[in-house]
């Protein structure tokens, strides 16, 4: 199985040159570490900036310097800031070409759970709601099941939805899945894992077109 930052090297693979690129709280961070070279992107957080910087060293933090997740970054010759107002204005305008997010369930149809668990305390739903609706591509990054061993590619999403039948490709830590018209698709597998252990651990339905091994990162 990939670990977590071999699934953000994965899911790194999905930007290309030029891409303006949201990336969501969590494991998607990590994708940061793992742009591939000769690629540039920019990077855009929904509470007001644009062209995000590296994670900074100890002793160099910025506490006004902040990611919508909350986490410390630093700032490019480029960087520009602006509203939150003026940041879902791009997101909503269809201007961001990808966002990598994480959740707690996906269906089969490309419907997406991802901010809350009934009874659980949460401190808001975030801007996953308008990514989901207003950006090109959807990537989730997210572990193949539960803690408790559930699948959390379903056949339906049990928990309420951030949006309906709107993701383009999951990455797991067993393999990857894409959407093509419709219909959930097997198109990688983890180094070592094998189709009946996503079979095993998957409870969607979902078509098989394996063109490659994939590669640890």
């Amino acid at each position: 199985m990939w670990d977590r930052d071999q699934m953000a090297a994965r899911a790194a693979q999905e930007l290309e040159d030029g891409f303006y690129v949201n990336l969501g709280i969590g494991m998607p961070t990590l994708v940061a570490n793992h742009i591939p070279e000769g690629v540039e992107i920019t990077l855009q957080s929904e509470n007001g900036m644009l062209g995000m910087g590296p994670f900074p060293y100890e002793g160099e933090e910025d506490a006004d310097l902040i990611n919508a997740g909350k986490q410390t970054i630093s700032e490019l010759p480029s960087s520009v800031y602006f509203s939150s107002a003026d940041s879902f204005a791009m997101i909503r305008g269809g201007h961001i070409n990808i966002t990598i997010l994480g959740a707690l369930e996906v269906a089969e149809n490309g419907d997406l759970a991802n901010w809350m668990v009934p009874g659980k305390m949460i401190k808001g739903m975030g801007g996953a709601m308008d990514l989901v609706a207003g950006v090109k591509k959807v990537v989730v990054l997210m572990d193949h099941t539960s803690k408790d061993g559930s699948p959390k590619l379903v056949k339906e999403c049990s928990l309420p939805l951030t949006g309906t039948g709107v993701v383009s490709m999951v990455i797991t830590n067993l393999g990857v899945f894409e959407m093509r018209d419709g219909t959930l698709t097997l198109i990688e597998l983890a180094p070592d894992v094998t189709e009946a252990e996503i079979a095993e651990h998957t409870t969607a339905q979902y078509k098989v077109d394996l063109k490659k091994k994939a590669e640890a990162a």
